[in-house]
């Protein structure tokens, strides 16, 4: 059995973003692990050696857990499967691997199942667009706008393929010809929900169909949530476009922002329970977005009024300017403790806020622009 044959199995072992399994396979490699589990299906004693208790359990009772799934020609199905569909797996390390995916490190997929273009190039520049599946006709009509301005500026729209905000996103990107990128929580042969089966057949012809498990996997409710990580994780910015207080489009602005992800939300009317989810969010912090080139300014880094090429934040100027007041400024010996930095990076984070217009300075004093 080769690493592609192995990812393939525990991509139908294990539920999806499982970090005792990434532990795992990242530690041994596909192969011998998953020898682990064949030995543990087979009763037979598996020594650990170099592990904690506390982890020995983990791993023990992780093994134990795959083991009841196991089956030795299973991939084999799996594989069949999707060469059925027309499709392909792809592993870490091939050309068409999205780099994004690996930003979640042991909750990093074990290989992905595509129908449609290799994701890599699709990706390279790309937007995750999420919202309420009981979309407003504002919803929609804002979804429609931003994603078509998306695809006019040769930028990938990803999304859920879900009912509301998803399907337009895709619709509006397809429409305008531009690519298009459709996550689902089960298998590529359980296209979910069926009544947008025909609209994502659209979007494996002109973009890509991605799962992380295998052919038959049924799309149940925890997969959906951890498969918001990898629709934050696909895209370089993520964009909320409408959300009430508990959607789910919250936890995937949530990946988005623990991978370091811009995260903007467009504002809708105060008195709408649709929007206020997106309200919350720009109180905590993200960006108000009210175009496709506010989107484009999130994602490129570039003002959309202006010709100068404005630098991209990293963590460190990240960290600085979530600690910086908006009203009142503040010295920069001030950030050194909220920020965890020293001052040193602190000044240097400062000046790059400050050339990229979100920071602005006053008698020594700093804030946010």
């Amino acid at each position: 059995m080769n690493d592609l044959e192995a990812r393939i199995a525990w991509s139908g072992l294990v539920e999806p973003g499982d970090p005792v399994a990434g532990a795992l396979v990242e530690s041994l490699g596909p192969v011998d692990a998953l020898d682990l589990v064949a030995r543990t299906a087979r009763a037979d004693a598996v020594l650990l050696p170099g592990l904690t208790t506390v982890a020995h359990g983990r791993v023990r009772r992780g093994l134990e857990g795959w083991a009841q799934r196991w089956g030795a020609d299973t991939w084999r199905r799996h594989r069949d499967w999707i060469e059925a569909l027309s499709g392909r797996v792809v592993v870490p390390g091939d050309p068409g691997w999205p780099a994004g995916l690996d930003d979640l490190g042991l909750a990093r997929p074990m290989c992905l199942w595509v129908r449609g273009a290799d994701p890599a190039p699709l990706l390279a520049r790309a937007v995750s667009v999420v919202g309420s599946r009981a979309a407003t006709s504002y919803g929609e009509h804002v979804t429609a706008e931003l994603c078509a301005g998306l695809a006019d500026a040769d930028a990938c729209v990803v999304s859920g393929g879900a009912f509301g905000i998803d399907a337009m996103a895709h619709r509006a990107a397809l429409t305008a010809d531009g690519g298009t990128v459709a996550v689902l929580a089960g298998g590529l042969d359980r296209p979910y929900p069926a009544a947008n089966a025909r609209l994502l057949s659209a979007v494996a012809e002109k973009g890509a169909l991605l799962a992380e498990v295998p052919p038959g996997t049924a799309p149940t409710r925890h997969r959906f949530l951890l498969r918001n990580r990898l629709i934050a994780a696909l895209g370089q910015v993520t964009v909320v476009v409408e959300a009430a207080r508990r959607s789910g489009a919250l936890s995937t602005a949530g990946h988005a922002t623990a991978l370091m992800r811009p995260v903007g939300a467009v504002p809708g009317p105060v008195t709408s329970a649709a929007s206020s989810g997106c309200h919350h969010l720009l109180r905590d912090g993200a960006v108000c977005l009210t175009s496709a080139a506010d989107v484009l300014e999130l994602l490129d880094g570039t003002p959309a009024d202006s010709g100068i090429a404005e630098p991209l934040l990293g963590a460190r100027e990240r960290i600085v300017l979530d600690a910086l007041p908006v009203r009142q400024g503040t010295a920069p010996e001030g950030l050194t403790r909220p920020c965890g930095l020293a001052l040193p990076e602190v000044l240097a984070a400062l000046g790059t806020l400050e050339l990229s217009g979100r920071a602005v300075r006053s008698a020594g004093r700093w804030r946010r622009a």
